[in-house]
């Protein structure tokens, strides 16, 4: 039978149209849209004019520079900083379509931030990669990173005006920093579970009811069970628990993305197709594929890996939309990774394609596919939610590596199949986020997200005392740090440290109307200030606070600028 599937070479995606071949001309009748496989394609030369206009090269020979580059990581840092704290306000964010957004979100707000003097922008982008990167590695934090940055870098311009030396300056900062980082580790605890809901609504702006909600899903789950994440349709909060799977793979491509705004791929009643081997040629793919374009549902791969000439067939017809396709490597390696491959068969209902036994994946049709009722995949992650049929499945496939576990004697051995065990019958709390409008729901949203992510970095990595306190602290141990640096400039760097440390805490309780200054003083000679029953932040989003010296323009002589865009116009 001919499929609609389409195959292309390597350098057709690499380089010009690709060839597409098909064995049906048929298939036209039922996807328009989908190329035939058989049509060569010939590449064709693009003319394409680039104009290369002059870049603007600018110096700090008078200081100019640095003071513009300033300015810009102020103007930034002063609009994201109102937010900061459970006192912190709201910022109104204009959006080219659709009604404004209201938003409390550091990361958020710095992401609309655009400067019109091109060097005042460049320090206001250098800021926000560092609230970029905490809200990557941690989701929350990202406005205590920018304040961090932002006293750096007042404090460091101050010095090298000075005349100090800028690079000798930043390896001070850089050592002290990566010692704090270590005294933070000393300082924290393991989180409890009654601690977490105010872990949670700390981050959430200090809401208990969204705190109270997220130390409920991960009680029903467990402490490394997964939480998810949508959009409800009513104006209460919600939460549920279904069946589901997570583990550590993304995406192939990005072309697989279904939601170009958050990069996700999701599809609700999903069809799985799980290979343990290599997939080398789109056309042992036909008899699957082609089923799936006539009956209309989307497909997950979940193979050893996919070879480009496969690949690029698949990312070809998602393109064209005549196929609801993404693809992902499976997790784990060598004989782990057949284990995973049968759990996410047991929790679907499909069957592994696998060349020992079976039938081979050229012959494979419809009924080897397993269901989910739905997947989300991201860069990083795939979450797989079983339709709840194969419930007896998985307590025998749970009881099965049950026994696993009593026969086997090593510790990293037992570890992983807990895993695995978390991972088929822990299942996946969905928290549905309502709200009365879009513009609210979207604002709460984000606050449900910060506080969900701060609650897995504090289960994973432990707590520290919140509120900008534990940062204060630290900068009692910089006198120890300074006596292993090398010379006067580098201790100059750790004060640069030292005196930005408080910066938060200052900002956070002016926020809340409170003098910073006699806040940082009651801290420095008691053990706890709170300005909202602010107890807790968690030991990683504070780890990450903490900025490399690589992030801050000090060491900035010169910049290059792009051109205005009307000077590259013809």
């Amino acid at each position: 039978m001919a499929s609609p599937f389409c195959g292309i070479s390597t350098c057709g995606i690499n380089a010009a149209a690709p060839t597409v071949f098909s064995t049906n001309k048929a298939l036209s009748l039922v996807s328009p849209t989908f190329v035939p496989l058989a049509q060569e394609i010939r590449p064709r030369r693009r003319c394409n004019f680039r104009v290369n206009a002059a870049k603007e090269l600018h110096f700090n020979k008078d200081g100019s520079a640095m003071r513009k580059l300033q300015n810009g990581v102020n103007k930034l840092a002063n609009l994201v900083g109102v937010t900061l704290g459970p006192k912190g306000r709201n910022v109104v964010l204009e959006t080219k379509y659709g009604p404004p957004r209201i938003v409390n979100d550091g990361v958020t707000v710095a992401k609309e931030v655009e400067l019109e003097d091109p060097i005042e922008n460049i320090g206001a982008k250098l800021v926000r990669q560092a609230a970029a990167k905490t809200n990557d590695l941690a989701g929350d934090g990202t406005t205590t990173s920018v304040i961090l940055a932002q006293g750096m870098i007042t404090e460091g311009v101050k010095i090298v005006g000075a005349g100090a030396n800028p690079v000798q300056i930043a390896h001070g900062i850089e050592k002290t920093a990566k010692a704090l980082v270590y005294e933070l580790q000393k300082m924290s605890k393991e989180v409890k579970d009654s601690e977490l809901v105010d872990v949670a609504a700390v981050s959430a702006g200090n809401d208990y009811a969204i705190g109270n909600m997220i130390a409920d899903a991960v009680s029903k789950v467990g402490r490394h069970g997964v939480v998810t994440l949508e959009e409800g349709k009513s104006s209460e909060n919600s939460l549920y628990v279904v069946e589901g799977m997570q583990f550590d793979r993304g995406y192939i491509s990005p072309y697989f993305v279904t939601d170009g705004e958050r990069m996700t791929v999701e599809y609700n009643n999903c069809k799985l197709l799980l290979v343990d081997k290599k997939i080398n040629s789109a056309k042992d793919l036909i008899a699957i594929l082609e089923d799936a374009i006539t009956s209309g549902y989307p497909v997950l791969i979940i193979a050893e890996d996919i070879e480009q000439e496969a690949l690029a067939a698949l990312v070809l017809n998602r393109l064209r939309g005549s196929l609801q396709i993404a693809a992902i490597r499976a997790p784990g390696f060598g004989e782990r990774r057949s284990q995973y491959l049968d759990d996410i068969a047991t929790l679907t209902g499909g069957t592994v394609i696998r060349d020992e036994f079976g039938v081979p994946l050229h012959k494979a049709d419809k009924t080897v596919l397993g269901t989910a009722a739905k997947v989300v995949i991201t860069k990083d992650s795939t979450t797989i939610i079983g339709d709840g049929t194969t419930q007896e499945e998985v307590i025998k496939r749970v009881t099965q590596i049950k026994n696993q576990i009593e026969a086997t004697e090593q510790e990293y051995e037992k570890e992983k199949l807990n895993e695995r065990i978390a991972k088929l019958y822990g299942g996946v709390a969905i928290i549905q986020v309502g709200a009365q409008t879009e513009t609210e729901l979207k604002e709460k949203k984000l606050r449900v997200e910060d506080a969900l992510n701060a609650t897995k970095a504090a289960v994973e990595e432990g707590i520290v005392v919140g509120g900008g306190c534990t940062l204060v602290r630290l900068a009692s141990k910089v006198d120890a740090i300074k006596q292993t640096l090398e010379n006067d400039e580098q201790k100059v760097g750790a004060e640069i440290v030292r005196k930005s440390l408080s910066y938060p805490l200052k900002l956070i309780a002016e926020n809340a109307g409170i003098n910073g200054s006699v806040v940082i003083e009651k801290v420095r000679n008691s053990n706890l200030f709170s300005s909202m029953h602010l107890i807790f932040s968690n030991l990683r989003i504070t780890n990450l606070n903490l900025p490399s010296s690589r992030s801050l323009p000090l060491t900035t002589p010169g910049m290059v600028i792009m051109p205005p865009l009307e000077s590259m116009r013809i």
